[in-house]
């Protein structure tokens, strides 16, 4: 696992292969033959939906929920993926069936929830900024908890529930910020830092909890951190749930027992390129102990773990030019398909479809997108195997954060999202058409005065 696009869902069958679900070499670029998704050819996919598309491997995406499921057998636990990393609802009807909840940061996520058959019971609202529309929305669901981020936010709810009448209870759970500095790829993907916007500051929880504890309409059920995304050590875990529990121990000795649930985030990091993957077995040994002692239920709440590495960006190359002593490869994917690159400076390995192997020739390149911006680019200075206008190109580990944040910007149309599951595949999203672009516009306002 872990070696870019090699996950458990990719591999490159040569053409004289029978067996289509064999794996090939830890490097991509090493073997010749076509680049497949489970049992079904990337190249296919293309000819089939057009460039650029996403491709998704199910298959993936349930042996990652495993691995956390087994990773936490130690204790009673839920796991509640988080719709902010990929909410395509092909993938959650795959991890509802798999025995997941989930965690949504907005009204439309918990829309979204909802309509893939997720029971409200299954369902976390976190989120720094909710309105009053998405608490009472929230409310009215029934969702299991209501991740609260401050002392407004509680009270706010209390209000809430109390006008909605008919007995309705807020259940609370409170964001901490167990400020603890840790390793992350990005400044921007670090959330549980001393200053942060996110969660209670740890020296105000306690307050928070007595109000809360207090509030006639307000269950407080839980406590909560996330220290934030693509973290690979475990040592935070054990030093922010030690805290938690601390709080815990705390709000007990102060006769506030009405706690169920022990929230530790999610932020498990995935291999890109060569980062180290988190260690499942040495999270269980730091962290379970930890929980098992408190008595409560422990939820982990992962994103980038479960889809980080379940998908592929599809994107043919339309011209392969030079300038200023460069080669680029402009290609009809690019930062409106994955904004990462540019954004936060990440690495994502760019491979061909149909590979010649070691013997092809081999170019640097900037891997480059067709929007009307210097910082449109995929992939910079990258070593890859010579290609030519018409080729496909597979962009790696696209699964988090790449439809989710794709744009329409310069009027582009999203691309479709495919979904393979075995032998068989469809478009579980489909592409944007220039009627979509459009149909919210008013051509002819109602002038109000």
């Amino acid at each position: 696992m872990g070696q870019g696009i090699l996950t458990p869902g990719f591999h490159r069958v040569s053409a004289a292969a029978t067996d289509r679900a064999a794996g090939t070499s830890a490097s991509p670029g090493a073997a010749a033959g076509t680049l497949y998704c489970e049992s079904v050819p990337l190249d296919r996919i293309a000819d089939d939906v057009g460039t650029p598309c996403y491709v998704y491997s199910a298959g993936t995406v349930r042996e990652r929920y495993t691995q956390l499921d087994a990773m936490l057998a130690g204790v009673p636990h839920r796991i509640h993926y988080t719709l902010k990393a990929n909410s395509n609802a092909g993938l959650l009807r795959v991890l509802r069936e798999a025995g997941a909840g989930v965690d949504v940061v907005s009204g439309g996520e918990l829309a979204r929830a909802l309509r893939a058959g997720f029971p409200a019971r299954d369902v976390i609202f976190g989120g720094v900024g909710k309105t009053d529309e998405e608490l009472a929305d929230a409310l009215r669901a029934g969702v299991l908890l209501v991740n609260v981020e401050s002392e407004s936010e509680v009270r706010a709810l209390d209000r809430i529930a109390g006008q909605m009448g008919k007995g309705t209870r807020a259940p609370v759970s409170i964001r901490v910020n167990p400020e603890i500095t840790v390793e992350a790829a990005h400044a921007y993907i670090k959330t549980g830092e001393r200053g942060h916007k996110f969660g209670v500051p740890f020296d105000e929880v306690l307050h928070v909890a007595r109000i809360a504890a207090a509030l006639p309409n307000v269950d407080l059920l839980g406590l909560d951190m996330h220290l934030g995304s693509q973290l690979s050590r475990i040592d935070p875990y054990r030093e922010g749930a030690t805290r938690l529990a601390g709080l815990h121990a705390t709000l007990v000795r102060e006769g506030i027992d009405t706690l169920r649930y022990l929230d530790v985030g999610g932020g498990l990091g995935v291999r890109y390129d060569s980062e180290e993957p988190p260690d499942l077995g040495r999270f269980a040994a730091l962290v379970l102990p930890i929980v098992r002692e408190t008595g409560l239920q422990l939820i982990m709440e992962p994103g980038r773990f479960v889809v980080g590495n379940a998908a592929a960006l599809v994107t043919r190359v339309l011209y392969r030019k030079r300038s200023g002593g460069k080669t680029y490869l402009v290609c009809d994917a690019g930062m409106t398909e994955l904004l990462r690159p540019s954004h936060y400076g990440a690495f994502h390995r760019v491979v061909p479809v149909v590979s010649d192997g070691t013997a092809g020739e081999s170019i640097v390149a900037d891997v480059v997108g067709p929007v009307c911006e210097s910082g449109d680019f995929l992939a910079l200075d990258r070593a890859i195997e010579a290609v030519d206008p018409g080729d496909l190109l597979a962009v790696c580990d696209v699964g988090a954060y790449g439809y989710a944040m794709a744009s329409n910007y310069n009027s582009r149309l999203r691309p479709p999202e495919v979904l393979v599951d075995g032998t068989a595949y469809a478009v579980v999203t489909r592409r944007e058409t220039l009627n979509d672009l459009v149909q919210r516009e008013v051509n002819e306002p109602d002038w109000r005065h």
